[in-house]
């Protein structure tokens, strides 16, 4: 398959709060989207780990 699992963690407290899907072939870069936080309380950018 070329989906794989992914991790969204939060730029500003280095925080894992996401986990959702890519298609690898379609999208090679990593993602970044616009996320509530919990623990800063805020929307911030979350982007994608390993």
């Amino acid at each position: 398959m070329a989906r794989d699992n992914i991790v969204l963690q939060c730029t500003i407290c280095k925080s894992r709060n996401y986990a959702t899907t890519k298609n690898k072939k379609t999208t090679p870069e990593r993602l970044e989207f616009q996320k509530f936080c919990r623990r800063c309380r805020q929307h911030k950018p979350h982007k994608e780990t390993k």
